[in-house]
């Protein structure tokens, strides 16, 4: 199972960037893997080739009108298929004996 983080945006259409990420984020969406969008980014939660193609997919639907591309990416892989994406929180809290912000 992968954890991946990723952000992407143009670097040539101007300081508002929001209608470039609503893509994105509408490829993500649809593309039914799971996610988690946050203020700097999106985690993506599956399959190595599952999640990969949905970045790719992203990246193919800025390519259509944008000249130059940023992507930040990081990457955690671990065997199996137990979901991560909450639990590593929930590990935290438990040693921290409190919720924490989400």
């Amino acid at each position: 199972m992968v954890l991946l983080e990723f952000s992407m945006s143009p670097m040539d259409k101007g300081e508002s960037l929001s209608p470039y990420i609503s893509r994105i984020i509408d490829v993500i969406d649809k593309s039914g893997v799971t996610y988690r969008l946050t203020a700097m980014g999106t985690i993506l939660e599956g399959e190595y080739d599952e999640v990969m193609s949905v970045v790719r997919n992203c990246f193919k639907e800025l390519e259509r009108d944008c000249r130059r591309i940023s992507v930040n990416l990081k990457m955690d892989y671990r065997q199996g298929s137990q979901s991560r994406m909450d639990s590593k929180i929930n590990k935290i809290e438990t040693l921290l004996k409190r919720n924490i912000k989400k």
